[in-house]
Formats: C-alpha cells, sequence, structure tokens
C-alpha cells in the first residue's frame, strides 16, 4: 500500500493537462469542503447537515501547467424519495464523464455500509483512476488515521480496485491539499487550458446565489428540515436610478418547504429567523458577487415536492 504525505518526490513535467475529476463520498464526506480547499475559495456550499449539494458545481484549480475542473456530486445514498433517486443519477452520469474519481472516507467514522455501496458501484468503471482520500484527518489521532488508510486499501483489494493514490488530507487546516492537486493532475489528459484564467467556477451566478441562501437557511435547522428547502431565485436585476459608484442589486428569492408546519420554523418567532438568513446570506452573496445587494426573501410551501416530478422539475432537479 502506497499512501502519499508531501515529502513525496513529484516528477516534472513539460506537458500541459486539463480535465475533470470528481469526489464521491457519502453525504457528509467532507467532499464540498475540499473543493472549496482546493479552488481556495468558497463555490460549494457546505453544512454538518449531510445531503445538503444538490447541484453540479465544478471548482476550477488553475496551475501554470494544467486546470483542474472538479465536479461536485451529491452524495450517493440508498434513495428514499424521487428525489433521492434522481440525486444518485447524477453522480452515477458524473462518474461516467470524469478522468479521475477520489472517493472521500472521512477518518474520524469507521468504514460503514454506505461506504461499501459507493465502493462496489467504483469496482464496476474500470478504465476511470481512483484516488481513496481520507479526509478530515485533524479529527483523529495517527493511530485512528493509519488504522483507516489500512482500512481503506483492504477495501480497495476486497472488491478489485486498485487505488492509483491513497492520501490522507485536511480540507479544515489545509494539510496536503496542494499533494492532492499534484496527484490528480498527471491523472489529466494533455490539453489546452478549457476555462479562462480567473474563472473558478462555471456554475451559473442564481444557482450559486440560491445556494448560498440555502446553506444559511439549513444552519441551526433541527431534525428533517434539510431535505424539504429548495431556493428558488426569481430575479437579480440592476436597480434602475442608481449613481455608478453606488450600484445595487436587487434579488428576489423563494424559500420553497414541503408543509405548512414547517414555515413556522423557518420563519421563527417574528420572523427573526428568516431576518437571520437574510442577513448571513446576504454577506456571503455580496462577496461572491462583489456588489451591495438587496435581498428579498420569501416562504412558500410547495407540497410534497420531493415525491412530485412536476414540481421537482420546477424547482430545477
Amino acid at each position: 500500500m502506497s499512501v502519499r504525505t508531501q515529502s513525496s518526490e513529484q516528477p516534472a513535467e513539460a506537458v500541459h493537462r486539463a480535465g475533470f475529476a470528481c469526489f464521491v463520498g457519502r453525504p457528509n464526506a467532507g467532499k464540498s469542503t475540499l473543493t472549496n480547499a482546493l479552488v481556495g475559495q468558497k463555490v460549494a456550499i457546505t453544512s454538518n447537515r449531510p445531503q445538503t449539494t444538490r447541484h453540479t458545481v465544478r471548482g476550477i484549480v488553475h496551475r501554470p501547467e494544467a486546470q483542474l475542473i472538479l465536479v461536485d456530486t451529491p452524495g450517493l445514498h440508498k434513495p428514499r424519495t424521487l428525489l433521492g433517486e434522481r440525486l444518485n443519477d447524477v453522480v452515477r452520469t458524473t462518474w461516467a464523464e470524469v478522468d479521475a474519481i477520489g472517493f472521500c472516507i472521512p477518518a474520524d467514522q469507521k468504514l460503514g455500509p454506505g461506504d461499501r455501496f459507493i465502493a462496489k458501484e467504483l469496482a464496476g468503471i474500470r478504465k476511470t483512476p481512483k484516488v481513496a482520500i481520507v479526509t478530515k484527518t485533524d479529527l483523529v489521532d495517527s493511530k485512528t488515521l493509519a488504522e483507516q488508510l489500512i482500512a481503506v486499501d483492504l477495501l480497495g483489494k476486497e472488491l478489485g480496485i486498485t487505488w492509483a493514490e491513497i492520501v490522507p488530507v485536511s480540507a479544515t487546516t489545509d494539510q496536503q491539499v496542494d499533494l492532492l492537486a499534484d496527484l490528480l493532475v498527471p491523472l489529466m489528459p494533455e490539453g489546452p487550458a478549457l476555462y479562462p484564467e480567473g474563472d473558478l467556477t462555471d456554475e451559473p451566478e442564481m444557482v450559486m446565489v440560491a445556494e448560498l441562501i440555502r446553506e444559511a437557511a439549513l444552519e441551526g435547522v433541527r431534525d428533517e428540515l434539510p431535505h424539504s428547502i429548495a431556493v428558488v431565485v426569481e430575479e437579480m436585476l440592476p436597480r434602475e436610478d442608481r449613481p455608478a459608484d453606488k450600484p445595487l442589486l436587487d434579488i428576489h428569492a423563494y424559500l420553497y418547504i414541503e408543509r405548512t408546519s414547517q414555515k413556522g420554523i423557518v420563519i421563527g418567532p417574528k420572523g427573526k429567523r428568516l431576518k437571520d438568513v437574510g442577513i448571513k446570506s446576504r454577506q456571503q452573496i455580496e462577496a461572491l458577487l462583489g456588489t451591495p445587494v438587496f435581498l428579498d426573501l420569501h416562504v412558500k410551501v410547495a407540497k410534497d415536492w420531493q415525491r412530485d416530478p412536476k414540481q421537482l422539475r420546477r424547482l430545477g432537479f
């Protein structure tokens, strides 16, 4: 078993490479946090609740010798709803189209049935190189980490997966994140850059804004609400009659929930919770877009939208 750590020698390559890598893993395995750490800016929403990513967010890592485009997929899981099935389809489609797959396994949790479920699926994808990434290494001691690395190696042997690399990383403390990029780059095909220098993601701004609002709305909400919140940005328009040096962007967005009883949870007593969501997400949106924003949020009930194909389509799934 070869586990990579920072001291490994990297061969110098003159050719330019560009390609796609995706991170897979069960929900809350640290995929979005890793994407953000590699890109160096927030492009994927993170939450300590599982199942928050619903869109394939591409983060773009620019290097002089390479361009690495990271595709962040929803966590693969045993689906219970139509939304769950759609999310799993998105994952499998993505796997079939990338140049390398990074399988994220958290260091602080023993390998479980969810990891095996994904590893079995990966074993069926023969041609694509697979890198095992043990995430959240800052949360464990060296003995626990060593045990997890051995377990990952054995899982590969058991299922017939040859890991191109096994890399321990911590995205929050930035440990070995650069090394991971160094190891993914040689797996990319030779070719020119696919995106202009400076682009960090190709995700449309309205979708990213909706994700930031959704992230703020998920924070501190208990029980099963995360699955039940969808955000749609109805419009983003520059306010008219503003002087050029004082622009203001008007953003109107709807938070959709499944049941009337959830409305009070999202809005909070005297509207305080929704107001906090507005303040928090507005700061993130302004940082993303680089312009002052007026954010208008409304909560609507879309009954059982996760099980209704028509509503799923309308909400972008």
